[in-house]
């Protein structure tokens, strides 16, 4: 027998809860009365172009939150206020460049709009405390709640535990897990343990019965990779018994890069390691790049022409210093960088590190280092699309393949294009590195940064850059 996914679902559902689905409408209502209110004070009268405005607003809402999982998140409130606030900042940034693409900006009322965006946001915030507080009301009896189990041990399950214990808005109580393999407590113990941990209650061979004796209604399988045998067993013997089941793949011992559950074909995809420039994203990445390199080429050519001419008066040679680097997808090319060493061959063919007070560089080397100035010809690879303004530092190919033997995931830096900075420079984590711990922080950065890549975060760090690439650590 061969297996055919359905075609008639997609296997990949989302699932909203009835308060979630109050709490949108409530959203969408109130953000409509305010507007509407605002216009009858400021105008008198709906005329047709608020009307499009306000049309704009919900539509461009429906989809800025649900990007942002207003209601498919379940946070704390500071982190969900700062989530709502992002969201409805980014829908009134779409209206105003619709008002300024389309040239009809001069038909609204800026005070109008000012006014709608503090409003609009004041009176959801105060919706959703209020939804929080019923929520907490109405799921404050015990006998409200479902009783859950984890099959399963380690960090995720420690982790998956308090997340379903905090939520009281989940509707589940989290009465302790059982382990996997056989040998461990016996069934029914409660020993005390960290209260942020589960109970646990036996081992898989005790889950008939303690399924019985807690009324379990949802169980949560929290499985390593090398594990997942055991699930198909229990399943079938959960089936039987009406029970929820869910399965939460412990892959979160691994590095993750850019990771993401998707669909093909409707399988379910699970991806583990991926970059994240694709489609828009790339298309965004490339358009950032570009134009700002080509501006800042713009600014900085008469300061270009200085040091370059600088460099030829202080030492014989090239002006430029052009070394093959590793970049994006493992994909070679050559660096652009002023010269700030004397010209001098590699020992032994080995590629060394510049030090502090090293004798190779030069005086005007010194300076341009020290003020970052040698990396400005990186525009140029930039513009030529092999670098990016902003990513992890392209390294010698010689100490890739050093670093790449003590850091096991020290090539999951070449899933984004290099940078001329980053956000393991702006931290400080730059110049030479005397011990293998100081690459290892440089590579945290780095994957860091792709997981969480944006162009506000491009932003943030080339903002930060203008402070942080000159100081003690630059040499």
């Amino acid at each position: 027998m061969t297996f055919q996914p359905s075609g008639r679902r997609s296997i990949l559902q989302r699932r909203s809860s009835t308060s979630n689905s109050i709490q949108a409408g409530l959203d969408g209502m109130a953000v409509t009365g305010v507007a509407w209110w605002l216009v009858d004070y400021h105008i008198g009268f709906l005329t047709p172009a608020y009307v499009i405005m306000i049309l704009l607003l919900l539509g461009a809402l429906a989809v800025v939150y649900d990007h942002y999982a207003i209601y498919r998140s379940n946070v704390g409130f500071t982190l969900k206020a700062f989530k709502l606030f992002k969201a409805w900042t980014a829908t009134f940034a779409f209206l105003v460049a619709m008002a300024f693409l389309t040239k009809q900006s001069e038909q609204y009322s800026r005070m109008l709009v000012a006014q709608l965006f503090l409003g609009g946001l004041l009176v959801q915030l105060l919706l959703h405390v209020a939804m929080r507080e019923v929520q907490k009301k109405l799921l404050n009896h015990p006998d409200q709640l479902d009783n859950a189990l984890i099959i399963g041990s380690g960090r995720l399950a420690n982790f998956l535990h308090q997340k379903i214990s905090n939520n009281p808005w989940l509707g589940q109580r989290m009465v302790g897990c059982v382990l996997i393999k056989a040998g461990g407590e016996p069934a029914g113990a409660t020993a005390e343990i960290d209260p942020r941990h589960p109970t646990i209650l036996g081992n898989i061979t005790d889950l008939d019965v303690l399924v019985e004796r807690h009324a379990i209604r949802s169980v949560y399988f929290v499985t390593p990779l090398d594990a997942s045998e055991v699930i198909e067993e229990v399943y079938l013997r959960l089936l039987d018994k009406h029970i929820a089941v869910n399965w939460v793949p412990d892959i979160f011992s691994l590095r993750l890069i850019n990771h993401s559950v998707r669909e093909i074909a409707g399988i379910p995809v699970l991806t583990l390691s991926e970059t994240p420039l694709m489609g828009m994203r790339l298309f965004l990445k490339n358009l950032e790049d570009r134009l700002l390199a080509s501006l800042a080429l713009i600014l900085v050519a008469p300061l270009l022409m200085v040091i370059a001419i600088a460099i030829k008066l202080d030492s014989p040679g090239p002006v430029f210093f052009r070394q093959e680097r590793m970049g994006w997808s493992g994909g070679i090319f050559r660096i652009w960088k002023f010269r700030s060493m004397v010209v001098h061959q590699a020992e032994n063919g080995i590629v060394k590190q510049a030090q502090k007070n090293d004798p190779r560089v030069t005086r005007v080397g010194a300076f341009i280092r020290r003020t970052s100035l040698d990396e400005l010809p990186q525009l140029f690879n930039v513009l030529l699309g092999e670098m990016s303004l902003v990513g992890p530092r392209p390294h010698a190919i010689q100490h890739d393949e050093e670093y790449s033997d003590s850091i096991v995931d020290y090539f999951a830096r070449h899933h984004i294009k290099p940078g001329i900075t980053g956000l393991a420079q702006v931290r400080g984590f730059r110049g030479e590195t005397r011990d293998i711990e100081q690459m290892i922080q440089r590579v945290e950065s780095d994957i860091e940064y792709i997981n969480n890549w944006s162009l506000w975060l491009d932003f943030i760090i080339l903002l930060r850059t203008v402070f942080a690439f000159t100081g003690k650590h630059a040499y």
